[in-house]
Formats: C-alpha cells, sequence, structure tokens
C-alpha cells in the first residue's frame, strides 16, 4: 500500500490546548437548511430555516469538530416541532461530546387567514425563531419567539385632530418559555386580538373600509399594545416566562416608537 495513503490523517481539533480558556459558543451561524414544521391545522410546512449552532468547549480542548453539525442537520429529513427541539439539541451535544449547547433557528412561517367582510383568503408570514440550550447539569430550556405585524392607531391624533388619526405598522415580538404545547397560531391571534387591526394578505374594499374603521375604534399607543399583550400572557398558564416588544413605525416622525415588559411567572 502506498505510504502516503497508509498515513493516518491527524485530528488537529482533539489536540490539548495550554492557554488554559473554555469557550462558551463555538460552532457553525447562519446556514440555511430546509425543515419541515407542523401547524395547527394538522399539515406541515415545508419552509427553509437559518440555524446556528453551538457547544461549550473546555479549556483543554484545541477546537471542536464543525463538520458535525451539518451532519446533524443532513442527517435526515427533519420536522421540526416544540417536541423536536430538544432531541436535535441533546443528538448535538452528544455528538460533539460537550456539556453545553445552544440551537436557534428563525424561519418564515405562513397562517392562512380570511378577510374580514369578504372572506377572502391568503397567507400571512411571520418570522418565527426557536432557541434552545442544553445548560451545565443537562438542564433543557427552550424559548419560542414570533415578530406579528398589526396596525395601531395613535390616541392622541385621534383626539386632538378634526378629522382622521395617523396610524402605523407595528411590529409586536413576543418570546415565551413555554411548559406545555403552545401552538404559534395561539401566541399569533392572541397578539393580532390586542392590536388596533391586525393585517391581512388580501383585502377588497369593504375589507379595506372594515379595517380602517376598526383602527379608528380601537386606538393604541405602543404603552397600551404591550400592557395588553402581556396581561393575556400573564394569564396563560402553559407559559412560565415572557418577554413581549412592540416597535411602531411611525408615519409622522423619522423614529420609532417602542416599549418592552418582561416577566418571569416563576418568581
Amino acid at each position: 500500500m502506498n505510504e502516503q495513503h497508509s498515513a493516518v490523517i491527524p485530528d488537529v481539533q482533539n489536540l490539548v490546548d495550554s492557554r488554559q480558556l473554555a469557550i462558551n459558543k463555538v460552532g457553525i451561524k447562519s446556514i440555511r437548511h430546509p425543515v419541515k414544521v407542523r401547524d395547527k391545522s394538522g399539515g406541515v410546512q415545508h419552509t427553509v430555516a437559518m440555524f446556528s449552532m453551538y457547544v461549550g468547549l473546555p479549556h483543554n480542548f484545541k477546537g471542536t469538530h464543525m463538520s458535525r453539525f451539518i451532519e446533524i442537520l443532513n442527517g435526515d429529513e427533519r420536522e421540526i416541532s416544540v417536541e423536536s427541539f430538544e432531541p436535535m439539541l441533546r443528538e448535538m451535544v452528544r455528538r460533539l461530546e460537550a456539556e453545553t449547547g445552544h440551537i436557534e433557528m428563525t424561519f418564515p412561517y405562513f397562517i392562512n387567514k380570511s378577510a374580514p367582510v369578504s372572506g377572502v383568503q391568503s397567507l400571512m408570514d411571520y418570522e418565527v425563531t426557536f432557541t434552545g440550550e442544553i445548560q451545565e447539569g443537562g438542564e433543557y430550556a427552550f424559548n419560542m419567539k414570533v415578530v406579528v405585524p398589526v396596525t395601531s392607531l395613535c390616541p392622541c391624533s385621534k383626539k386632538i385632530s378634526a378629522y382622521g388619526a395617523h396610524n402605523q405598522r407595528s411590529h409586536v415580538t413576543v418570546t415565551a418559555q413555554p411548559n406545555a404545547h403552545l401552538w404559534l397560531e395561539e401566541l399569533v391571534e392572541l397578539v393580532e386580538g390586542q392590536a388596533s387591526c391586525e393585517l391581512y394578505g388580501l383585502l377588497k374594499r369593504p375589507d379595506e373600509k372594515y379595517v380602517t374603521e376598526r383602527a379608528y375604534d380601537n386606538p393604541k399607543f405602543v404603552e397600551d399594545m404591550v400592557r395588553d399583550v402581556a396581561g393575556l400572557l400573564n394569564a396563560e398558564p402553559r407559559i412560565d416566562w415572557f418577554q413581549v416588544e412592540s416597535e411602531n413605525f411611525e408615519s409622522i416622525h423619522n423614529h420609532s416608537a417602542y416599549a418592552l415588559i418582561e416577566r418571569d411567572k416563576r418568581l
């Protein structure tokens, strides 16, 4: 056999490092990969997620095996859900021989909505992020985040104007740590119900009249938005911790209005 082919290929990552500095997170960032996501209707959405995958590296190891992160993503055709996230994370920690691990995936999620008057159907997309961690001692933590675009109408503008009121599109971002199964659709509906008006992908003229008047009859400051959403999240027993943010992209200013509420219900 050729001596060059018979030689053992060195594994540099497994060499000992002498700098006595552990690394909190090392891995791959911003890799796109197709996934399947279960939805509330019982179907499966085929989408593309942006993954970041890290493990903790002890001070005595020189490096981690970057290729194994890719192998985990490519190992099978994954169907991602809140329930499947923990097994994927524990597989990563085991394969990388690590004590701690972190996976974050962001993907577009689509919900079929019916217009309020005509009933015409269209898809609305929402940006969703699942984040899971295996902490020291093996404890698992999971957060789900969804960005919900809505309409907000300014109460002050309505009060002081002879006619009309300025409104804008707002992004309400809810990050929640559930203790039981919680559908993304449930979080979206919770947020949209507290807005001046929800958004739709397609509207006919009677629908446009409805959403315009609905927003005018339901004015909300950015402070109102986060308080109203937080009140419902606080009453939801399946959520242990939450953070709700609202950013109003002002139509009469070149800046946004912003508010945030965070609460750990276990304290």
